[in-house]
């Protein structure tokens, strides 16, 4: 039931009979084409509820439901339920414990503002910046050295003769290559007969190797060529100048200043199609001759068995003549065998496979090791080694002696002392440093015995890429699982490659020096060397034949000066230096400094920072995921809304908030550019059932009292 005051005060009750006769009458007037349609039908009776229901959503609400709609509408939303971002930063800076961003919203002026903007984001920066350094510092390490005075372990000392094998019993084994090196020599430089460079020069190239056949000058030719020229280089074989079109490598190092001589000599190598081939040149003669030999060297020794390279090689007892630790006797039972590709037989003191480790209690020459070697340099090889004396190397019962790399050569008719001083390195790994612990995050695999160095890394990767370019290993490096030494017979050209790919190794273009990582933790000697003439002319007159006739059973000759070197390895001091790194800055120590950082420029804390991340992401993202969302709907509603019939508005249609009232309903206001059908007021006695409408509905009649 719906009230309606008419003008002349009288309030009448419209029942829904009257309400059925008003829309009849609006029904039946004929309105202009709007947005809904065109209403042009006089016959059809218009139920209220079907006539308002269209106009206006919030007629099909409750009138409670009304209520709370509008009060929603007016009352501003705030925090993470805010409409807007714009709005969502207000609430924020209203409601925050950081002062600046409150005084941007509460300050009256634009220019207080602004600086108040300028001094936020000043402060916000400085945060940024000073965090940025507080993480950066965090990866840094302090280095604290400590000094220990006490009892230490003495190291292993390896001891091996620079001349690896008896002369004597590898004669054999190379007569054809030293035989082939002496023509070499003779044909170049005029050995063993003193001529004039005229008369070599006269003389065939080719009437040397008469009533020979050369096999090694012919895999690897000697060359003689002219810095002048290039292009043409004379073969040792054949005496005979032939045109050259491949590389030159020279061998001499790039950073000294060498002589330039007029002839260079060098050799060739070339692939197993010989359709590449490189020349391989040098500063000397003697450079070149030497490396030619070592080449064919290793290829013969090879192709020896194990056990017999140890019996050609010298014995514990010819090496070591007598011996003496930490002022106690010992003897060639107090060392262990270590056979090296390129140096024979050496010897391991105070090794890992010994009961107990040695140590010394005291400093000084009489209390570390002192041995006398025999050298024997009448067993010597004149083309594989040109020096004379013994080589030693310092370092870890676990690791692997080089002795090609660090050790330390002994002349004979000397007294070599060194000194040592022991320093142990403890580096960090990651995140402050690219050390490993083990290697066994280095992805190369170890083929020495021995514990993980950077040396044994490069060694092993080197050694790896030449089994896999060459198929098979190189002499001076152990073997890898399933490998071979590198032969003639079964590789023709390893020569070539084993070249070819240590070029590549020194470019670093093989990748070992990036995978290859320094150990964490290690131990170094400090030597000190220093040098006497041993023994003296006084002496030597009776030390001599004592020690020949101490040696007499090993030894079957008169020793001679020349033939003996004298070692002496001692700690100097037990000073032990430990050079350690550890964390310059701890996780507590980052985060305490993060707190004052954030209290100092901007008077926040832990709980202003998840404040932060909560509206300025979690939020915000939440209102834009909203309004994103209703877009989708509205896009969604309008692509599958039913097409309406084309029309011209008629702001009279548009209904207001309020409830629909008499007056609002019959007095329509006409649509702009519209000529609306003018209509007279209606007469309230209109209104009467009886008189307005004759035919009056059904559903609306009254039944009659019986």
């Amino acid at each position: 039931m719906w009230t309606i005051q008419p003008p002349e005060g009288k309030r009448r009750v419209a029942s829904e009979g009257t309400w059925a006769g008003v829309s009849q009458s609006l029904a039946s007037r004929k309105r202009p084409a709007g947005r809904w349609g065109a209403v042009s039908s006089p016959a059809l009776p218009l139920h209220p509820s079907s006539l308002l229901a269209p106009l206006c959503p919030l007629l099909a609400m409750a009138p409670g439901e009304k209520i709370k709609a509008k009060i929603k509408k007016n009352l501003p939303v705030r925090g993470p339920q805010a409409p807007t971002i714009k709005e969502l930063m207000r609430w924020y800076c209203l409601n925050t414990n950081t002062h600046g961003c409150r005084r941007i919203v509460v300050s009256r002026g634009r220019l207080r503002r602004l600086l108040w903007i300028l001094f936020t984001l000043t402060a916000v920066a400085l945060i940024f910046w000073q965090c940025a350094l507080l993480v950066a510092s965090f990866y840094t390490v302090s280095v604290s050295i400590k000094v220990h005075f006490q009892k230490l372990d003495f190291p292993a000392v390896t001891i091996c003769n620079i001349n690896p094998y008896k002369y004597s019993v590898v004669r054999d084994l190379l007569a054809d290559l030293e035989q082939e090196t002496r023509v070499a020599l003779k044909t170049l430089y005029g050995f063993p007969e003193n001529t004039s460079r005229k008369r070599r020069e006269a003389e065939s190239w080719s009437s040397a190797w008469e009533g020979t056949r050369p096999k090694f000058l012919r895999l690897v030719p000697l060359m003689v060529f002219s810095q002048d020229e290039t292009s043409q280089a004379r073969d040792f074989l054949t005496g005979r100048k032939r045109k050259f079109s491949g590389r030159i490598i020279h061998k001499a190092s790039d950073a000294m200043h060498v002589h330039a001589s007029k002839e260079v000599v060098g050799f060739q190598l070339c692939s197993n199609d010989t359709s590449h081939c490189t020349l391989y040149t040098f500063s000397s003669g003697v450079n070149a001759i030497q490396e030619w030999y070592k080449l064919h060297y290793m290829n013969i020794m090879a192709q020896v068995p194990l056990e017999k390279k140890i019996n050609m090689s010298y014995s514990a007892e010819e090496l070591l003549v007598t011996c003496l630790f930490d002022g106690v006797s010992c003897d060639a039972r107090n060392f262990t065998l270590f056979h090296h590709p390129m140096y024979g037989n050496c010897y391991t003191f105070n090794n890992r496979e010994n009961e107990t480790i040695l140590s010394t209690s005291m400093g000084g020459s009489e209390y570390g090791l002192q041995v006398i070697l025999y050298i024997n340099e009448e067993e010597y090889n004149p083309f594989l080694v040109s020096s004379t004396g013994a080589k030693v190397i310092v370092h870890r019962q676990d690791e692997y002696p080089f002795i090609e790399d660090v050790g330390t050569e002994i002349e004979t008719a000397m007294a070599t002392s060194i000194g040592m001083h022991l320093t142990e390195s403890f580096k960090l790994s990651e995140p402050y440093s690219q050390c490993t612990e083990d290697g066994s995050d280095v992805p190369i695999s170890n083929i020495y015995n021995a514990a993980y160095s950077l040396q044994i890394c490069l060694h092993s990767c080197f050694q790896t890429k030449m089994v896999e370019k060459c198929g098979c290993a190189q002499y001076s490096q152990p073997l890898p699982p399933a490998a071979n030494y590198c032969n003639y017979q079964q590789h023709p050209n390893w020569m070539y490659c084993y070249y070819e790919l240590h070029q590549a190794f020194v470019r670093e273009e093989l990748g070992c020096q990036s995978v290859c990582r320094e150990a964490c933790s290690f131990k170094e000697w400090t030597l000190t060397t220093s040098l006497a003439q041993w023994p003296s002319v006084v002496s030597e007159k009776w030390l001599l034949p004592v020690l020949t006739w101490d040696q007499g059973q090993q030894i079957k000759k008169k020793l001679n000066k020349t033939d003996l070197a004298k070692l002496l390895i001692f700690y100097k001091d037990l000073n032990q230096r430990s050079i350690m790194e550890s964390p310059a800055n701890s996780i507590e120590m980052l985060l305490s400094n993060f707190g004052g950082q954030l209290g100092l420029w901007m008077s926040c804390s832990v709980v202003c920072v998840i404040e932060i991340i909560e509206v300025f992401f979690i939020d915000s993202l939440s209102i834009i995921t909203r309004r994103q969302w209703q877009k989708a709907k509205e896009w969604w509603a309008r692509r599958h809304a039913p097409p309406s019939p084309q029309g011209q508005d008629n702001p009279g249609l548009d209904i207001d908030d309020d409830l629909p009232t008499f007056t609002s309903a019959l007095r329509l206001p006409p649509a702009p550019g519209t000529q609306v059908p003018g209509t007279p007021p209606p007469r309230y006695n209109t209104l009467r059932l009886e008189r307005a409408f004759s035919d009056q509905l059904t559903d609306t009649q009254e039944p009659a009292e019986s």
